[in-house]
């Protein structure tokens, strides 16, 4: 997996037609942590201690494969409201402008209730039709018992019309396999 590159707006876009799987959620909640353990890379994507860093849309091209592509998080981000509104823009007109998309894959800390913006999240994707995975991310702080609990809320809260629920973390490795086996189900044709 390799960078391939920032967009600040939809002309920066790759063009290849290589399918897309975008990454959704809180500023917090690991994507670019997520992103590095698919890979299997330490440093692909910057992890940063203060959340709400990334600002642009970021292409990762995995081999001739697909393109996962880091979104802007949304919640903890420390910028103005306009710079906010921004990204939103960006966001959206990602989402719903881009026929490559195949996948959303939505994060969620299973450590904590759905918030209103995951809410609102799970239901802008349903009410445009965009398939999604949800990956409830550092399930390592969890005991076993917790991780079945909590994958089971999720699945009657915002993960009820996705596609899976599955727990991961990007420290241990837990459930990155079979995240990948649900990425590439849902590339099948």
């Amino acid at each position: 997996m390799t960078f391939a590159g920032s967009a600040a707006g939809p002309a920066q876009f790759p063009r290849d037609g290589l399918p897309e799987v975008a990454f959704l959620g809180r500023s917090n909640v690991g994507k670019s942590s997520l992103l590095n353990a698919l890979s299997g890379q330490k440093d692909l994507a910057r992890v940063s201690a203060q959340p709400g860093r990334t600002r642009l849309v970021n292409f990762f091209r995995v081999d001739d494969e697909l393109y996962f592509v880091d979104l802007p998080g949304y919640g903890y981000a420390r910028a103005p409201a306009a710079e906010r509104e921004g990204w939103e823009r960006l966001v959206t007109s990602y989402l719903l402008g881009r026929d490559p998309l195949a996948l959303c894959l939505f994060l969620v800390d299973p450590r904590h209730e759905a918030q209103g913006s995951d809410e609102m999240l799970r239901d802008f994707l349903d009410r445009h039709g965009l398939p999604r995975v949800v990956a409830a991310t550092k399930a390592d702080k969890l005991g076993r018992g917790e991780v079945s609990r909590r994958r089971q809320e999720i699945r009657r809260g915002v993960g009820s019309s996705a596609l899976d629920v599955i727990p991961v973390s990007a420290r241990t490795g837990d459930g990155i396999d079979e995240l990948w086996r649900a990425i590439r189900a849902a590339l099948k044709p």
